[in-house]
Parts: C-alpha cells; sequence; structure tokens
C-alpha cells in the first residue's frame, strides 16, 4: 500500500518509538534519578533488613523494616553528635581564620623573594601553590556567599533527603512484588528465563556494588581521619569528613577532595604538606590497586575510559547525581548485554538438542 513495504514501517516506527521514549526519559530524568539514588539506598540497607527478617519471628515485614531505620536513625544521630560538634568547630574555626591566612600568605608573597637557588624543591612548591591560591583567592572568597546562598535557597534537596528515605522503604517492603511485576510485564514464553537471569545479576551487582563503596568510604574516613591527626595537619577530622562522602562520586570526587585538602594544609601554614600530598598519592594507589579490586568483583570493574565517558556523560545529563549514578548504571547495561549474547549464543544449541 502507497508503496512502502511493511517491513520498512514497522522498523520505522520502532525507531520512532525508541527515540520518543528517550525524550521521554530525559524530559523526566530528575524523577529518575531520586528513584535510583533511592534503589542504592535499598541495597545498602538490604543486607541489615535480609539478617533481622531473618531473625525477627513472623512472616511480615514490618518489624525487620521499623528496626532497621531506627537503626540507621540511631547511627545519623550518634556520628551527628559525637563527630558534628567537632566538625563544625574545626569548620567554625577554618572560617574565622580564613581572612588571617590570607593576609599572612599575602604578606609574605609580597617581601622580597630569596633567590631561587638557595630555596628546596619543596619550598619552591609550596611558595608557587601559595601564589596562585594569593593570586585567586579574592575570587574564591567571593564566589563562598553566591553559593552559599544557592544552597541555602535549594530547599528541594531537604526534600529529596526526606522523599529518599520514604522511596527506599516502599522497595525494601515491596521489593519482591515489584520484581514479579516486572518479570510478568517483560518476559514472554522463553524470555522469562532471560529476564530473571538479568534481574538476579542486577541484585548481585548493586548489593556488591553498595556494599564496595560503603567500605571504600569508611576506609577513606578512618584513614584520612588517623593519618592527619597523627602527622599534626590541623583540622584533620573536617578534612577526613569532607573527604567521605565525596568518595561516593566517582573520579571527580576523589579528585576534589584532594585538591581541597590540599588548599586548606597550604593556606593553614602546615610546615611539611609535600607529605599530605604524598599520603594522598599512595593512599589513591593503595585503593585502586589492592582495596577496591577485592571489593569489587571482575564481572564488576569497567575499563577507565568508559568510567570517564560515563562520569562525563553523567555530569552533562544529570549534574552530580548523574555523576554518581553512572558507574552502576554502566555497569548494570554490561551486565544486561553480556547475559543477551549469552542467550543469542546458546539458543541454536538449544534448538537443535530440542
Amino acid at each position: 500500500m502507497l508503496g512502502i513495504e511493511k517491513k520498512a514501517a514497522r522498523n520505522t516506527w520502532t525507531a520512532v518509538l525508541i527515540l520518543l521514549l528517550v525524550g521521554c526519559v530525559y524530559l523526566i530524568r530528575e524523577a529518575i534519578i531520586v528513584f535510583a539514588v533511592a534503589l542504592l539506598l535499598t541495597y545498602l540497607l538490604y543486607p541489615l533488613f535480609s539478617v533481622l527478617n531473618r531473625i525477627l519471628p513472623g512472616s511480615s515485614r514490618g518489624p525487620a523494616l521499623a528496626l532497621v531505620y531506627l537503626i540507621l536513625f540511631a547511627i545519623v544521630t550518634l556520628m551527628v553528635l559525637s563527630v558534628g560538634s567537632q566538625v563544625a568547630e574545626e569548620a567554625n574555626s577554618l572560617a574565622t581564620q580564613l581572612p588571617v591566612l590570607l593576609n599572612r600568605v599575602q604578606s609574605d608573597t609580597d617581601k622580597v623573594p630569596v633567590p631561587r637557588a638557595a630555596k628546596s624543591i619543596q619550598d619552591q612548591i609550596i611558595d608557587q601553590a601559595r601564589a596562585q591560591l594569593t593570586e585567586h583567592s579574592g575570587e574564591l572568597v567571593s564566589l563562598v556567599p553566591q553559593y552559599s546562598l544557592k544552597l541555602l535557597s535549594g530547599s528541594r534537596y531537604l526534600l529529596l533527603a526526606i522523599v529518599v528515605p520514604i522511596i527506599s522503604f516502599f522497595m525494601l517492603k515491596d521489593g519482591g512484588l515489584i520484581r514479579e511485576e516486572l518479570i510478568d510485564l517483560l518476559s514472554t514464553g522463553r524470555n522469562r528465563d532471560l529476564v530473571e537471569d538479568v534481574l538476579s545479576d542486577v541484585h548481585l551487582l548493586l548489593l556488591q556494588y553498595m556494599r564496595a563503596l560503603f567500605t571504600l568510604c569508611l576506609s577513606v574516613f578512618a584513614s584520612f581521619a588517623l593519618v592527619f591527626s597523627v602527622m599534626g595537619v590541623p583540622d584533620a577530622l573536617l578534612l577526613a569528613t569532607i573527604a567521605f562522602p565525596l568518595e561516593f562520586v566517582p573520579l571527580v570526587g576523589p579528585l576534589a577532595g584532594a585538591v581541597i585538602i590540599m588548599v586548606v594544609v597550604v593556606f593553614s601554614g602546615y610546615a611539611h604538606p609535600l607529605w599530605v600530598f604524598a599520603f594522598l598519592g599512595l593512599y589513591r594507589l593503595f585503593q585502586d590497586y589492592v582495596l577496591s579490586p577485592n571489593l569489587i568483583s571482575v564481572g564488576v570493574e569497567l575499563h577507565p575510559l568508559l568510567v570517564i565517558f560515563g562520569v562525563f556523560a553523567g555530569g552533562q545529563l544529570g549534574g552530580v547525581a548523574g555523576v554518581f549514578l553512572s558507574v552502576p548504571l554502566l555497569a548494570m547495561a554490561r551486565i544486561i548485554i553480556r547475559r543477551i549474547r549469552k542467550q543469542r549464543i546458546s539458543a541454536p544449541e538449544h534448538v537443535a538438542v530440542t
């Protein structure tokens, strides 16, 4: 009819529907990011929920869910009361001393310079860093009120902090039912086995990824707080607390944390900033080549180029949340593609046997 082949028309409509689906996903990307973050929180709480659900009597999940969130609230409250007060004191002290430190660095750079040959390499590096920081210190200080107002005006982030745990609660409560409904929706005939295998692989992936990520963040906090305290670095607990949440953001977060730490160390007048720089480099090598491989299995690992692409693409689509979600989404896509390819390879053998 009208000179159009049915196969060509079907392929065209399929492409149009895919483009429309991609466009809809882009338009509601913020809502998708919220649910994705809630899903990762769910998998962070799932091991504790699973243990309590087996221990507590009865078939209802209510007591286990209530106990999980009570434990979560207790841990957060304990951390705020024990660590938060000292971190707040160090932050206030640093904010109070910042103008004095800037003036001191400015006065040091205005003095008659010592001949470069008479300085050690460490002194030359420190002088260059301080000169650059002093040159741009006015710009940095002027940006603080601007971004502070943006942060305070962004009340939706406070709303998300309440909404995400609520969504995670329902995911924990009805996770099995949601899985069965999803299998029934996506599977027809022999594809049911494929969908079940993909969901099982994704389930194990997210469990392992969140366990590994949280362990890495705790390792960063404990190591930085201990080593900085032993080295006598000013505001050691504050710097460790800053590095802890940044570790959740792949690639960009650890780099940003290292830059913030070095800026604070240089401005504070610490006598051995190169030792701090060396520690940060050695710890990154230890985490990337020793700790992470033992926490994350080979099937979850991604090529560095793919991670870099995912980080930039996620940042363009969803900002910081997109960067945070880029690695698990890429790992999930890899698992799905491998499962589909495996089924296609084994399909002819299955047909031949039957």
